[in-house]
């Protein structure tokens, strides 16, 4: 029978003190990036877990995580749960997951209801029916980060990429090609629909920095980012007087789905209508033609959710919110130049390769994007 990993074994391989394991491991002190990188490959090697059981009777916690999303069908949730997993797995915690179907009441009772508390240590969040005054009302023993574009109030941790940079990328890329009548389909104006809204910046201000007119009959919103949501919208956008020429969609299930009315349309992409999408999900990647979009760094924004989730469950003093900005990039294929686009995986990087931090007192100091 082989022999248990243990942490000195880990501690040996990674070149480092079993205190500093320890440290990686459990979360319990600030350890420097590369140092944690060599601690965590060294885990991965060697197949190393904690003593799960051991620690949680001593600190009285249940070594367990909750993650919240609004779907379970949309690839780009179960893509996130993914990174998510893997990274709770390595610091040994298990994951939850419940899914709130967008549902305001669901998500509100999943903060404030304190039976649920005994399940848990802490939640990673992406609401959908709240806005920033429903997550300030919440149990304020819960450690909690949240995922997508959401503005802190300096009490939890927010992970996400730049909405409006990367919306006016998009929109930038479709403009540089020569395309005028550039349509918008995912817009969501109201109260909880900010990560649409900053979306619809993003494309506005990439107008006003070409010089260019917005067509304000081009913007359709959308209930979903799905695709019966895009194939609708793409048919309304057809029907104009003046249809567009190009389109950046609010997801890559948008896309897929516009995708397809301009199939059973019987026009081409991009050769009549280029295409553009967000999110980069695999089905993306490999559908014809397969799918410009903005890609997140998804693993980066699953490791910092877990690893800021961890210092919350773990610190004794109150731990300042951060606002937290990982990386995106433009990836270029078919559906906006054609057959000579770059590899599937081909892309452009469109911001640094950390996530940057605000500062605790003050949510979003990072530099804010251009008013539109």
């Amino acid at each position: 029978m082989a022999r248990e990993v243990t942490l000195r074994d880990v501690a040996a391989r990674a070149g480092v003190s079993s205190r500093t394991v320890s440290n990686v491991v459990n979360g319990y002190a600030p350890v420097a990036e590369a140092t944690r990188a060599r601690v965590q490959r060294a885990v991965e090697e060697l197949g190393y877990r904690p003593n799960v059981l051991a620690r949680n009777l001593a600190s009285g916690r249940s070594g367990q995580i909750a993650v919240v999303v609004p779907y379970l069908d949309t690839p780009y949730f179960a893509e996130l749960l993914q990174g998510i997993i893997r990274a709770a797995r390595v610091q040994g915690y298990n994951v939850l997951i419940d899914q709130t179907d967008g549902d305001a009441e669901h998500e509100r009772m999943f903060l404030t209801r304190g039976s649920q508390r005994l399940l848990f240590d802490g939640v990673i969040f992406s609401p959908l029916g709240l806005d920033q005054a429903d997550l300030s009302v919440r149990d304020a023993n819960l450690p909690l980060v949240v995922l997508g574009e959401r503005i802190s109030d300096g009490s939890f941790d927010h992970v996400g990429i730049d909405d409006v940079t990367a919306s006016r990328q998009a929109t930038e890329h479709l403009l540089d090609l020569g395309r005028r009548r550039v349509a918008a389909i995912g817009d969501q104006p109201y109260r909880t629909g900010e990560a649409a809204q900053l979306r619809t910046r993003g494309f506005r201000l990439a107008h006003e920095r070409a010089g260019l007119p917005v067509h304000e009959d081009l913007i359709v919103s959308t209930p979903r980012f799905n695709r019966s949501d895009g194939a609708t919208a793409m048919a309304h956008l057809l029907d104009l007087p003046e249809p567009p020429d190009a389109v950046f969609c609010y997801s890559d299930l948008v896309a897929l789905g516009a995708m397809h009315t301009l199939a059973v349309r019987g026009l081409r992409v991009p050769e009549d209508v280029a295409v553009i999408g967000y999110d980069d999900i695999e089905d993306g990647r490999y559908s014809n033609p397969s799918v410009t979009t903005i890609s997140p760094d998804k693993k980066m924004i699953a490791e910092t959710a877990v690893e800021r989730l961890l210092t919350r469950i773990t610190s004794s003093v109150p731990v300042p919110g951060l606002e937290l900005r990982a990386p995106h990039r433009l990836v270029v294929r078919a559906s906006t130049v054609g057959r000579h686009a770059a590899p599937p995986d081909a892309g452009t990087p469109e911001a640094p390769e950390a996530p940057e931090a605000a500062s605790p007192a003050t949510p979003r100091t990072t530099p804010a994007p251009e008013p539109a």
